[in-house]
C-alpha cells in the first residue's frame, strides 16, 4: 500500500514532501486538501487526521504524522539507506541537522506568512514579517558562504545535502511572492541552484528548473 500524502499544490511545506520523496523514489498517493478557498484542513474529517488542522499530513500504512520538519525525518530514516539525508551516524551533523530544521520552521513562521499575506489575503503583519525573513536570509546567506569555502556549499558540514536543505529550500525560493526579494543574498542564490541540479528534482508553481550552466 502506498504511502498517503495530504496534500496542497501550492503549499511549500506539501512541496518539501513530495520533492525528498521524488529525490527517493518514495511511492506515494496524493491526496489533494483544498486549503483555499475551502480551507478543507479545517474540516472535522480532516481534524481527525491532524488536530492541528494544518498540513502537510502522511498515512503509512495506519501510521498517521503531522508536521513537515517530522514527516522529512521519517522519510529520510525509512526509505534513505544510504543515511546520507538523515545521518544518524555522525551525532555532530545530526545536531546540526536538527539545528537547521528549527530555523527552517522560521523561514516558514516569516517568508510563507509574507506570501500568504499577499497571495491569500491572511491578516498578517507582513512588513515584521518580511523584516524577520530578511533577517534569517543573512544568516542563511552566511552560513552557506562559509559552506562553499569549506565544504560543498550545502546547509550543513558535508559534502552532500541533507534534509536540512530541502527542510529551507520551499519558503527561500518562494520568497519574492511575499515580497521578499533575493538579490542581496548571492550565496543562497547559489545554493537554490545547486538543489535544483539535485537528481529527482521536481518544481512546484512558482518553483522553475535551473537554466543551462554557463559555458
Amino acid at each position: 500500500m502506498a504511502l498517503t500524502l495530504y496534500d496542497y499544490e501550492l503549499s511549500g511545506n506539501c512541496y518539501k514532501l513530495r520533492l525528498l520523496m521524488n529525490i527517493l523514489g518514495v511511492d506515494y498517493a496524493p491526496v489533494p486538501i483544498d486549503f483555499y478557498p475551502g480551507r478543507e484542513h479545517k474540516s472535522a474529517e480532516f481534524l481527525e487526521k491532524n488536530p492541528l488542522g494544518q498540513l502537510p499530513v502522511i498515512d503509512d500504512d495506519g501510521f498517521v504524522l503531522r508536521d513537515a520538519q517530522a514527516i522529512l525525518v521519517y522519510l529520510a530514516s525509512k526509505f534513505d539507506p544510504s543515511g546520507q539525508w538523515y545521518p544518524v551516524g555522525d551525532v555532530r551533523l545530526l545536531g546540526e541537522v536538527s539545528q537547521w530544521l528549527a530555523f527552517a520552521d522560521g523561514i516558514t513562521a516569516t517568508s510563507s506568512a509574507a506570501r500568504l499575506h499577499d497571495g491569500l489575503f491572511y491578516d498578517f503583519d507582513v512588513e515584521a514579517c518580511r523584516s524577520e525573513a530578511h533577517r534569517l536570509f543573512r544568516i542563511l546567506d552566511e552560513q552557506l558562504w562559509f559552506s562553499e569555502a569549506e565544504n560543498s556549499g550545502w546547509i550543513c558540514s558535508a559534502q552532500h545535502p541533507t534534509i536540512a536543505d530541502i527542510a529551507c529550500f520551499p519558503y527561500v525560493i518562494l520568497s519574492e511572492e511575499g515580497g521578499i526579494f533575493r538579490q542581496d543574498y548571492p550565496a543562497i542564490r547559489r545554493w537554490t541552484d545547486r538543489v535544483k541540479r539535485i537528481p529527482g528534482f521536481v518544481v512546484m508553481p512558482g518553483v522553475f528548473p535551473v537554466g543551462p550552466d554557463r559555458a
